[in-house]
């Protein structure tokens, strides 16, 4: 896309980051392989130095699966009684998967909303002194 081609105006942040497509363009997508991010945007240029999401989106999809598996443990446990074995049979993959499936689109979250906030690594103002 040349740079005249832009579009003026961002698509929705949470849906380009959730989809993993270029929070400024929204056509193409910003995975090289399954998490890691490529140089810059095919479509538009837009270079992904920028996105730092850090252990973010790896908290957010272990902490929900997390509640969410406990909950259905326990569930489970007080309904059936089943025995341990059968538990870490049951809920091991399940937490694997889980956690695989939402890992890539939180990541493409957090970097679609840096973008759209204008996020970078913190500064000290010093303007008043």
């Amino acid at each position: 896309m040349t740079p005249e081609a832009i579009p003026t105006t961002s698509p929705d942040p949470v849906s380009a980051g959730l989809r993993g497509r270029c929070p400024r363009c929204g056509q193409a997508s910003i995975f090289d392989g399954f998490l890691k991010l490529k140089e810059a945007c095919p479509a538009c240029g837009l270079s992904y130095g920028f996105a730092d999401s850090a252990d973010g989106p790896a908290f957010f999809a272990m902490t929900f699966v997390g509640f969410l598996v406990a909950g259905a443990a326990v569930i489970v446990e007080l309904a059936y009684t089943p025995p341990f074995w059968v538990h870490i049979v049951l809920w091991l993959p399940i937490v694997l998967v889980l956690c695989l499936v939402l890992l890539r689109p939180l990541k493409g979250l957090a970097v679609a909303l840096q973008y759209a906030n204008k996020a970078k690594e913190g500064e000290i103002d010093r303007s008043g002194q």
